[in-house]
């Protein structure tokens, strides 16, 4: 498995070797020692998603209060989608960055984030299916979002598209204004928690 560090820290791509044959192929898509290789400690196993989109929906920038936060896993097995990971840790060196991984059926990556990042994801294919490993279970009083449209985040987004949003995505916050309000995870508390993880 090929790993690669990406700019928001914290976050991580993984490249799983493919075997195939004329049966077809295999790969091991997760393994927690390499992700405990990369990050420093292992990923606790507390839910397992998988979301199915049609081509053109955005959702995210999702995040969870920290702590405890919610690292995901995440990869698609089928279609395709352009994953997002910003930076909203207040007092984080890369505030505000994002990086952005093509996962899709056919390099099969995964990417990791740590708790404290967002997230967000566009659909490029109908029927384009994610699954997700999450650290911790969905908590509705403890999860929030940025609207993914704030430009202030300058998401790589296709021009000329008509996005598929859900209302709350939509009425979601800008980065500046869930700052403003005190809604984002700091640095120093997204730390201190990874810190106990190790």
């Amino acid at each position: 498995m090929q790993v690669r560090e990406l700019a928001v820290p914290g976050a991580f791509e993984f490249t799983p070797r493919q075997h195939g044959d004329d049966r077809g192929l295999f790969l091991e898509w997760f393994k927690v020692e390499e992700l405990q290789a990369a990050v420093g400690h292992p990923l606790t196993l507390a839910q397992a998603n998988l979301s199915v989109s049609r081509a053109a929906t955005l959702r995210g920038v999702h995040f969870a209060d920290v702590p405890p936060g919610q690292a995901k896993y995440v990869t698609c097995p089928a279609g395709a989608v352009l994953d997002f990971i910003v930076d909203i840790r207040v007092g984080s060196p890369t505030f505000g960055a994002t990086d952005v991984v093509r996962l899709d059926g056919k390099d099969r990556r995964a990417v990791y984030l740590s708790e404290g990042l967002g997230h967000a994801f566009l659909a490029l294919e109908d029927n384009s299916t994610l699954t997700y490993l999450c650290s911790t279970g969905y908590s509705p009083g403890r999860e929030h979002g940025i609207n993914p449209l704030d430009p202030a985040l300058g998401l790589a987004l296709p021009d000329g598209v008509d996005f598929l949003l859900s209302d709350k995505d939509r009425d979601a916050p800008t980065l500046a204004e869930a700052a403003e309000s005190g809604l984002l995870p700091t640095w120093d508390a997204c730390q201190a928690y990874v810190a106990t993880l190790a």
